[in-house]
C-alpha cells in the first residue's frame, strides 16, 4: 500500500471525525458560539499549515483585488460553517453530511453558469446519480426530533444544511473568480483570519457570550477536538498531495462521508435503512466517477 494512500486516506478519516467530534461538543453548546470556539482551533492549524509550506512570504505579493476576493471567501466560508453547525445542531450527521457534499453539484453547475465552465454528458451523468444519492439518503420524516425542540425548529435542519452547501459552492466560485496565484494553504489561512471576527460577532449579535460559562469539560474536549482533527486532516490531505497524484489524492479525500456515516452509526447510534445505505452507494459512485472518468 503506497504511502500517498495511507495519508488521504487518514485526511478522509480526521474529516469524518471532526464532524462527529463536533457534533457531540455542541449538543449542549449554542451552534454561535461552538463554531466561534472551533473556528479558533482550526486558524491556529491553518497558519501552522503555512509555515509547514513556507508560503507566508507570498502575503506581500497578494494584489488589491485579490484580498477583496480573500475577504469575499472568507465571509462565505463563515457563513457556511455557521449554517453548518446550526444544522448539526437540529439534525443527524447521516442526512446533514450528504447533503453537505452535494455542494460540490452545486459548484459545478454555478461554474458551468458564471464561469462558462464545460461541461460533458459524462459531468452531467455523475451529477445526476449523486442527487439520486443524497435524495434516497434524505428520508424526511415527522418524527425527525434533532435536539428535542419544537417541531418547526428541529425541522429547519434541512434549510440551513442547504445554506450550508450553498456557501460552502460561493467559496469555490469566487476562488475560482479572484484568488488566483495564491497557495492554497495561504489562501486558507487568511480566509480563515476573516471567519474568526465573522464568527465571533454573531456571537455578541445573538447574546452567546452569557452562555461561554455555562460550557462543560466534555464540550470545550469535543469541540477542541473537532478544530484538531480538522487540522489533522488537512495535514494529512497536503502530505498526500505532495506525494501522491490529485486526480487519485482527491477522490478517497471525497470519500469522507463513508467513514463519517460509519462514525454516525458506531459512535453516535445513528441508523441507516436500506435506501439510505443504497444512497450512499451511489453518492460514493457519482464522487468516484466524476474524478476518474473523463
Amino acid at each position: 500500500m503506497e504511502l500517498w494512500f495511507l495519508y488521504a486516506l487518514g485526511a478522509a478519516v480526521f474529516a469524518a471525525l471532526a464532524t462527529i467530534l463536533a457534533k457531540i461538543g455542541i449538543l449542549n453548546v449554542d451552534s454561535h458560539l461552538a463554531t466561534a470556539i472551533r473556528t479558533l482551533v482550526v486558524l491556529i492549524f491553518a497558519w501552522i499549515m503555512v509555515l509547514v509550506v513556507g508560503s507566508y512570504g507570498e502575503i506581500r505579493y497578494i494584489h488589491g483585488n485579490t484580498w477583496i476576493f480573500l475577504v469575499l471567501s472568507g465571509l462565505a466560508t463563515g457563513a457556511s460553517w455557521l449554517c453548518f453547525f446550526r444544522a448539526l445542531q437540529l439534525g443527524n450527521v447521516n442526512k446533514i453530511v450528504p447533503i453537505d457534499k452535494s455542494s460540490t453539484i452545486l459548484t459545478m453547475l454555478l461554474a458551468f453558469i458564471i464561469l462558462n465552465e464545460p461541461i460533458t454528458w459524462v459531468t452531467v451523468i455523475c451529477m445526476i446519480i449523486m442527487a439520486i444519492g443524497t435524495w434516497l439518503m434524505l428520508e424526511l420524516k415527522k418524527e425527525d426530533s434533532g435536539s428535542g425542540e419544537s417541531k418547526r425548529a428541529t425541522n429547519s435542519w434541512l434549510l440551513y444544511a442547504v445554506l450550508a452547501a450553498v456557501f460552502a459552492s460561493l467559496v469555490a466560485i469566487i476562488g475560482r473568480i479572484g484568488v488566483v496565484g495564491i497557495e492554497a494553504n495561504l489562501w486558507t489561512a487568511i480566509r480563515t483570519i476573516v471567519v474568526v471576527p465573522l464568527s465571533w460577532l454573531m456571537v455578541f449579535i445573538v447574546g452567546s457570550q452569557r452562555k461561554i460559562k455555562q460550557i462543560d469539560r466534555k464540550s470545550w474536549l469535543f469541540l477542541v477536538l473537532s478544530g484538531i482533527a480538522t487540522g489533522a486532516s488537512w495535514l494529512f490531505f497536503y502530505h498526500a498531495l505532495q506525494i501522491g497524484i490529485a486526480s487519485h489524492v482527491i477522490p478517497i479525500d471525497k470519500l469522507s462521508i463513508v467513514f463519517t456515516m460509519g462514525f454516525a452509526r458506531l459512535i453516535l447510534g445513528e441508523k441507516f435503512s436500506k435506501r439510505s445505505v443504497l444512497g450512499l452507494i451511489l453518492l460514493t459512485i457519482g464522487t468516484l466517477l466524476l474524478v476518474f472518468v473523463r
